[in-house]
Formats: C-alpha cells, sequence, structure tokens
C-alpha cells in the first residue's frame, strides 16, 4: 500500500500502485480540488505540485510520488487561513468565467512564482500552459504579474 504526504498529511492508501495520483487524490482522499480534464497530461486541470514542482497528476502513477511531498489546491493557502497571493489576484483580476480549469492553473502559477518571482511574459508563455475553454488569458495574466509585485 502506497504512503503518501499530501498537503502535510501521511496517508496510506490501498490502491494499485499504477493508479494515477489523480484518481488517488479525487476518489479515494476526497479531494476534489484537483481536476479531471483530458487524461493525457494536456490541459493542466490536474496540476498539483510534488516537491514543489508543479506536475499533472493524471500521468503519474502512485508508486511514483511515494516519499514525495505533494500539495494539491487545498493545502495551497497557508495554516492561518489567509489565501495563496495567486488566489488573492485571481479574485481581484475576476480571473475564473466556468473556473473549472482554475485549480490547476492556480497551481502552475504558484510553482512559477516560486522559482521566478518577477516572470515576464515569455516566461509566463513558457510555462504556463494550462488550457482555459473560456478564454481568460489576459486576466490570467494581468492576476499573474499581480501576484509577483
Amino acid at each position: 500500500m502506497p504512503h503518501l504526504t499530501i498537503n502535510g498529511h501521511a496517508h496510506q492508501v490501498d490502491v494499485d500502485p499504477d493508479t494515477p495520483l489523480l484518481w488517488v487524490l479525487r476518489d479515494t482522499l476526497g479531494l476534489t480540488g484537483t481536476r479531471y480534464g483530458c487524461g493525457i497530461a494536456q490541459c493542466g486541470a490536474c496540476t498539483v505540485h510534488i516537491d514543489g514542482i508543479a506536475t499533472r497528476s493524471c500521468s503519474v502513477p502512485v508508486s511514483a510520488v511515494e516519499g514525495s511531498a505533494i500539495t494539491t489546491i487545498e493545502g495551497l493557502s497557508p495554516p492561518n487561513g489567509d489565501l495563496h497571493p495567486v488566489q488573492k489576484a485571481w479574485i481581484a483580476h475576476d480571473v475564473p468565467q466556468c473556473g473549472y480549469c482554475q485549480s490547476g492553473m492556480i497551481m502552475a502559477v504558484a510553482a512559477l512564482l516560486k522559482e521566478k518571482p518577477n516572470p515576464t511574459d515569455a516566461d509566463i508563455d513558457a510555462t504556463i500552459t494550462n488550457i482555459c475553454r473560456c478564454g481568460t488569458y489576459a486576466r490570467i495574466r494581468a492576476a499573474i504579474h499581480t501576484a509577483a509585485a
């Protein structure tokens, strides 16, 4: 049985080792903020942090993340109840329309800002490859720059 550390909490899950992390998060642990979009790691709706790196969880077998620190959207905010700066910027810029892609998008952006605190538009274009069907990319870019400031 795989042992996982998710949002700072230890979990032992009774699943096949080849089960994608996405399904363990959603179906086994009830952390439904991580979304299923495409199942082939293209859209980014399932993005989580694995050891601080934005990773598309639909393509990662749970056996590959034993011993890693996994952070989902539910664990992104600090424990004091404040929102993460990216979440605050998302609200300030009214980024989401349908909101489906937003948890994965926020996780990708948080990882980008940790690596590059003041990203250029080129950095954003190269790193944030998540798909937003509503097309709120201009607001996403503005929110990224606000969160960086």
